[in-house]
């Protein structure tokens, strides 16, 4: 075969392959259609999503300020009990030995106090007539002190003996349930350094709380009252809501990530949340119930006028611009695209407020496509992952 026929059959193969490429994109382009969408009415919730624990409110760790052995325990766990009631005794040998030895010393040091008194108002009486000299007046002037101070001393340590005698017996500081006990009957403990704890209980677990830890990149956003909906894996079919109460503003800062603590009120009626409990927690930032959005891709549908001329398609005032606040709409109107300029207010992922300018209904232009879909009519979308927000349908409790 010849070089000239080799380069002919090239060329032949390119004017195909050129041709097939030119008509297939005016297919494309005749095939091009407008996809329209409506405003209409929905909800905006833009929300911040955490981690936390669930703890009861008010929380109160029992302890003993005495070192001893347990003698014996009167409730264990989930018991409820009342404030002043009997939670445990601790061996009180020792304790009310060094009572006895303690009432011994003070009566000494009583004893010896009046004597000393008596003698000094005699030696004052005597001195005054100037019938005993200085030096004697003074000794019994000290004997006197010293003695009134080891009096007045051996009375304050009676007073701290008793007290550790009390503290042998531990009660309840507030109405509530046990939800942790930490010693057995015959177990020694040692107040040296610290409290040891005995026992944890909770004062009502009807309230309950969620200490939630928000990103720093999240916590400008949250604020005390907004609305949460959390989810316990105990219990995946459960929506719990509750409120921020509080915001606290000292970081934690764990493998560089720094985070806040947020605290989350949550009303327990059933019981079903138990402290310890990992939650997984939506804080809705942002809601805008009921409102007129449309989609946010119809802002940003610029007109291709050589694909719109080829549908038949004319573009009014195609270079129109809007000013701050404002955005751009465009409108069919039979064979013409029409912009409308029109004001916009918080968004989300897939729609936009529309504050003026549009009406309930009125449809724009979403895209042009090949391959048309039936558009949105303006509804917020939602994650399947996400809780919905709050007052809706759930299968928890308020």
């Amino acid at each position: 075969m010849s070089i000239k026929k080799i380069i002919i059959g090239v060329v032949c193969i390119l004017v195909v392959v050129l041709g097939y490429f030119l008509l297939s994109g005016k297919s494309k382009k005749g095939n091009m259609q407008l996809v329209m969408t409506k405003a209409g009415r929905s909800s905006i919730e833009n929300s911040v999503t955490a981690t936390g624990t669930v703890e009861p409110v008010v929380k109160v760790e029992v302890g003993t300020q005495v070192s001893g052995i347990i003698d014996k325990i009167y409730v264990d766990f989930n018991s409820e009990v009342t404030k002043g009631q009997l939670l445990a005794e601790m061996d009180k040998v020792n304790l009310q030995a060094e009572l006895a030895s303690q009432n011994a010393q003070l009566a000494s040091s009583k004893a010896e106090f009046e004597y000393q008194q008596s003698n000094y108002a005699r030696s004052k009486a005597l001195h005054d007539k100037q019938l005993i000299s200085n030096t004697d007046f003074e000794t019994a002037t000290y004997n006197y002190e010293t003695t009134k101070s080891n009096y007045d001393r051996a009375k304050s340590d009676m007073t701290k003996v008793r007290r550790n005698l009390e503290y042998a017996i531990i009660t309840s500081p507030i109405d509530g349930v046990v939800i942790n006990r930490a010693v057995e009957e015959g177990q020694t403990v040692a107040a040296g350094f610290s409290t040891p704890t005995l026992f944890t209980i909770a004062n009502d677990l009807t309230q309950m709380r969620v200490i939630a830890d928000v990103d720093e990149a999240d916590i400008g956003q949250v604020e005390e009252g907004q609305n949460v909906k959390f989810q316990v894996d105990a219990y995946p079919e459960d929506v719990f809501e509750g409120k921020v109460t509080q915001v606290r503003l000292e970081a934690t800062t764990t493998s560089n990530v720094v985070t806040y603590e947020v605290v989350i009120s949550a009303y327990n009626p059933d019981l079903k949340l138990k402290p310890g409990l990992t939650a997984n927690v939506a804080i809705y930032t942002l809601e805008r119930p009921n409102i007129l959005t449309v989609a946010n891709k119809a802002l940003r549908f610029v007109p291709d006028e050589e694909i719109l001329n080829s549908m038949n398609i004319t573009v009014e005032n195609p270079s129109v611009e809007a000013s701050a606040g404002k955005r751009i709409v465009w409108q069919r109107n039979g064979n013409s695209l029409v912009s409308k300029i029109i004001t916009v207010g918080t968004s989300s992922l897939s729609v936009i407020e529309v504050i003026d300018g549009l009406s309930d209904g009125e449809e724009v232009v979403l895209e042009l496509s090949s391959n048309p879909v039936i558009a949105s009519n303006g509804s917020a979308e939602r994650s399947p992952f996400m809780p919905g927000p709050p007052g809706g349908n759930r299968n928890g409790k308020k």
